[in-house]
């Protein structure tokens, strides 16, 4: 590690991650290089018990907003994530060397970081929309939508506990908040 970076790891905080392009090349402006990028952060995720919160890929550099993984430290966690990609792409070199590391340490730290992830897209002019990028968490957090990745929120959390069903976002929203006796007519569709 060079001199001065310290790193704050093993300690249960939340992490903002960036890493970018081997010099901000735009290694994942394809399409089809964001879709295995997805694929392999959400086979890296299984791999080592890693909770992703939020995440962007950008066409030169990915944010991720992640737990520390049970498996193993954050860091052999990145640098599998990013082996996985470069025996994928034939660019070479494709990543810089190191990424950035920020601990979140609120929830309203984690809130602007996830805004900033998912607002990421729409600042650089690549879509008007956050829901119009379809590489990142912002379609999850919004309908509830299972993606490549998964993302460990509300929706997910509801999952688990209801057997897999979700139906539409008023019964779930209605049910979560825990108002008895509060009957709300829906279409019954399930996402």
């Amino acid at each position: 590690m060079p001199s001065g970076l310290h790193r704050y790891q093993q300690c249960g905080d939340l992490h903002f991650l960036t890493f970018s392009c081997f010099h901000r090349f735009g290694y994942l402006a394809h399409p089809a290089a964001r879709d295995m990028f997805e694929t392999a952060l959400e086979r890296i995720r299984k791999r080592f018990q890693w909770a992703v919160l939020g995440y962007v890929v950008m066409p030169e550099h990915v944010h991720l907003l992640a737990n520390e993984p049970r498996r193993a430290l954050l860091s052999t966690a990145i640098q599998a994530l990013k082996l996985s990609v470069v025996r994928r792409r034939p660019e070479r070199p494709f990543w810089q060397e190191r990424y950035y590391d920020f601990n979140l340490h609120s929830a309203d730290k984690t809130t602007g970081k996830l805004r900033y992830i998912h607002r990421n897209p729409v600042n650089r002019g690549l879509v008007t929309k956050p829901e119009d990028w379809l590489w990142s968490s912002f379609n999850h957090y919004k309908t509830g939508v299972e993606g490549r990745v998964e993302i460990e929120s509300f929706w997910t959390q509801w999952r688990r506990e209801h057997g897999g069903k979700l139906l539409d976002r008023t019964t779930v929203l209605v049910e979560c908040r825990g108002i008895p006796g509060l009957k709300i007519e829906t279409r019954g569709t399930q996402m």
